[in-house]
């Protein structure tokens, strides 16, 4: 069984603090691994016993009844009514139970809860409920972020801690591969951190569980989740998006590219429900556009990251490698695991053109990472061959007109060093590995 240890710590710091625990994140992940094994076994470590650790997981069918929230509030307080023991009670996969009209209502009949309706029980008030007891820690975990969505949030009103996690970042899985460094890396390229794949010892079965894990569980499930009638198109978006990985698009211009090119007839609005559902599945996570000079965001335009490059591999059916693209992948998923807000910027520029006429240039600056007062601007370059790649790579950064640290990183292992423009050059095994980025 791998630590993680980043997710066990924040799980120990929010211990008893009186707020429901929400652990979030894409599904096999790892999160019933973190509450079930990592984190009961810190519990028995200290002193609290087997018996007072309760842990339902309602996706499996044994518990459907309990995904009526009135029976699983009753069934929870049942396990729990000896007033003088203290509970921890585990619910895994929170996302099933589903909400149902006020029961006062409807003649005491419980009926599964419509769109329009507006009296309803969900989970959040039998979550919340029992939160309030004074003999329960409550812990919930979810894969699909709508069970998070505004309207759920504002229920909770601050009343829950969320603790999202994801599958190993590089870092993590450098860790407990025992590969050297750069071995590491390219592994983590090709198959990426999801737990189980880690497990496979074989690139064939790595493979195979990576493609069956991205088409029978994310796709099916997304699809069952939002009613979807076309799963090949939704197939052919997943595909789409991680061919394009770190390149600016918007629905609009999917949806041309599918009609021009593909021959597929999607409307932007269709598409932009595909996105927003591989995003409630956290299986891509959107970066805004940032203009640095400027200091405001730019709507229309977004690159999409995916929560892991082994998945990004398997919808492409490991046949496009691309390495710069996973490579800025990895950079972008590291930095969000270290706690770095992450946007992607540009800087608008004036030059002359070829007849002597000024003209506006956009330059593309890959990340913004940003934590508390501090920010970073980071570019990716997989390979800087000659001096005019070179200079291509630096010239959006030497075009930002603040002080913050400037970065560039780079394939080969390279130990920080700074160049004549002030620029921080690194190797991305390097810049990976680091605790912080203001060390540099």
């Amino acid at each position: 069984m791998y630590k993680r240890d980043k997710y066990l710590n924040e799980l120990i710091e929010s211990k008893n603090n009186g707020f429901v625990k929400v652990i979030t994140g894409i599904r096999r992940c790892g999160k019933s691994t973190l509450l079930d094994n990592i984190y009961r076994q810190y519990l028995l470590d200290n002193g609290i016993f087997n018996s007072d650790i309760i842990f339902m997981d309602l996706s499996d069918t044994g518990n459907t009844k309990y995904c009526d929230p009135i029976y699983l509030n009753d069934y929870i307080l049942k396990l729990t009514e000896d007033q003088s023991r203290y509970f921890y009670v585990f619910l895994d996969e929170i996302q099933h139970v589903y909400s149902i009209v006020n029961p006062n209502l409807t003649g005491g009949k419980h009926r599964k809860a419509r769109k329009e309706d507006t009296e309803i029980i969900s989970f959040v008030n039998t979550v919340l409920g029992l939160s309030k007891r004074k003999n329960i820690d409550i812990y919930v975990t979810g894969s699909n972020s709508k069970m998070l969505s505004k309207d759920i949030i504002t229920e909770f009103r601050d009343k829950a801690t969320e603790i999202h996690m994801k599958p190993f970042s590089f870092e993590e899985f450098y860790e407990v591969s025992g590969m050297e460094k750069e071995e590491a890396f390219s592994e983590y390229m090709l198959h990426g951190g999801m737990p189980l794949a880690i497990s496979k010892k074989s690139e064939t079965d790595k493979e195979k569980y990576l493609k069956d894990l991205y088409e029978l569980t994310y796709i099916k499930d997304i699809v069952e989740y939002n009613h979807f009638r076309n799963e090949g198109a939704l197939s052919e978006l997943g595909r789409f998006l991680a061919s394009n990985v770190g390149q600016f698009s918007n629905p609009t211009n999917i949806a041309n590219t599918f009609e021009s090119s593909r021959k597929q007839k999607l409307d932007r609005e269709t598409v932009e429900s595909y996105i927003g559902a591989f995003e409630n599945a956290f299986v891509i996570t959107k970066g805004e556009r940032y203009d640095i000079n400027g200091k405001r965001y730019i709507g229309a335009n977004y690159k999409y990251y995916f929560a892991d490059p082994g998945l990004r591999n398997a919808c492409l059916n490991f046949n496009e490698e691309d390495s710069g693209k996973v490579m800025e992948n990895i950079i972008y998923n590291e930095l969000v695991y270290k706690g770095y807000s992450v946007d992607v910027g540009l800087v608008e520029i004036n030059e002359p053109n070829a007849n002597g006429n000024t003209v506006r240039k956009q330059l593309e600056v890959d990340f913004i990472a940003t934590k508390g007062n501090k920010k970073y601007y980071i570019q990716s370059a997989f390979e800087m061959n000659d001096e005019k790649k070179k200079m291509a790579e630096k010239r959006s950064l030497m075009n930002i007109k603040d002080f913050n640290k400037r970065i560039l990183v780079t394939r080969l292992p390279q130990k920080p060093r700074i160049d004549e423009d002030g620029i921080v050059h690194i190797g991305v095994t390097d810049l990976l590995c680091l605790d912080d980025l203001g060390i540099l």
